[in-house]
């Protein structure tokens, strides 16, 4: 859909890029007091992507929020991939989301059709999940933001996290990387259409036949990339998981165009915060390129899932999974405890 206001045009920032550095997320929870309750399997303070609340032996509850200012200026397909990145940390959590609610912020000059389309777009994409949005909450602001508050449902014996990942899983990325450089550069126009309509179609793309593959399989542990980025999240797992990642910078996929955009320097202001949140905590190889590594760096709006499982069963899981991810591949492995908690070889 055409529309005459260019929602990008309207925002500061754009997707998961405007997402808050996860340094600065911590800083800002630090001492908070918290009430305990035995049922609450997963809170804040694991820094996951979802929290888990136990129901029954039968049922856990997930629960999740994201929201975000447009990274396209189609209203539709705004709503499409708002929805489809507050979606994923259900599937990532291993969960079925079931219920969600608008969150919308309307700014200045936006136009009722075009709230019309944000909300289409993501009634669409949250039918296309098996979830009903069942109601939610508008105010107006200075910037355009769109996203859903999303419920979920697990078995509590079937929850995945990002902090149990075991010396010798295999990691699996199912969605290439390059999505916040470039948006970036088509600011610019930079960007051919051709290639801007793939990054539309990876963004609006749901995590659900991915999650659907992995849990017939012994994951161990899983996390979507996205704001944080392939490094970021990485170094959280690994931080969690009390061990270390290895990551093969020629096995990770990427959208080729991305990376002479980074060579180009057009790199989003949150790598540089995803760098300054895990930098220290990184150990990158001689050999790998800056550009490489700025793209590991590269914060994801609706990114895929990476996931830790045993080798024994990888090869049969990453079949299956590019059935419905093509791109998905094995990018490297959790080893014991070293020195850093993420090498990027």
């Amino acid at each position: 859909m055409e529309t005459e206001v260019k929602l990008t045009k309207l925002a500061s920032c754009a997707g998961c890029g405007a997402k808050v550095g996860a340094g600065t997320l911590a800083r800002l929870l630090e001492g908070f007091q918290t009430h305990s309750d035995p049922r609450l399997m997963v809170g804040y303070d694991k820094s996951d992507d979802a929290c888990v609340y136990v129901l029954d032996k039968n049922t856990a509850l997930v629960q999740t929020t994201d929201f975000f200012p447009p990274i396209v200026d189609d209203p539709f397909l705004f709503g499409q991939i708002a929805a489809a990145n507050a979606l994923s940390d259900i599937y990532a959590m291993g969960g079925e989301p079931k219920l969600a609610l608008n969150l919308l912020c309307l700014s200045p000059g936006m136009g009722q059709d075009v709230v019309q389309e944000i909300l289409r777009g993501g009634y669409a994409k949250a039918y296309e999940a098996g979830a009903i949005i069942a109601g939610g909450h508008t105010i107006q602001g200075a910037e355009p933001i769109y996203g859903l508050a999303v419920t979920g449902f697990v078995h509590p014996d079937h929850v995945l996290t990002n902090a149990a990942a075991q010396p010798g899983d295999v990691l699996i990325l199912t969605k290439p990387l390059g999505v916040g450089i470039l948006t970036t550069a088509a600011k610019a126009d930079l960007v051919e259409q051709p290639l801007l309509d793939r990054l539309y179609r990876q963004m609006a793309e749901l995590n659900k036949a991915a999650r659907d593959v992995m849990v017939q399989y012994p994951v161990h542990s899983c996390t979507d990339v996205t704001g944080f980025a392939l490094l970021g999240h990485s170094y959280e797992m690994a931080q969690g998981s009390g061990c270390s990642i290895r990551i093969d910078s020629s096995r990770v996929p990427f959208h080729p165009e991305a990376y002479e955009m980074a060579e180009m320097g057009f790199i989003p202001a949150g790598a540089y915060r995803n760098r300054a949140f895990a930098g220290a905590g990184v150990s990158t190889a001689s050999g790998v390129a800056r550009a490489v590594e700025d793209i590991c760096y590269d914060p994801q709006t609706s990114g895929g899932l990476l996931l830790a499982l045993p080798e024994s069963a990888a090869e049969a899981c990453l079949a299956e999974l590019k059935r419905a991810a093509p791109q998905a591949a094995v990018i490297g492995r959790a080893v014991e405890r070293l020195e850093y908690a993420v090498y990027l070889d």
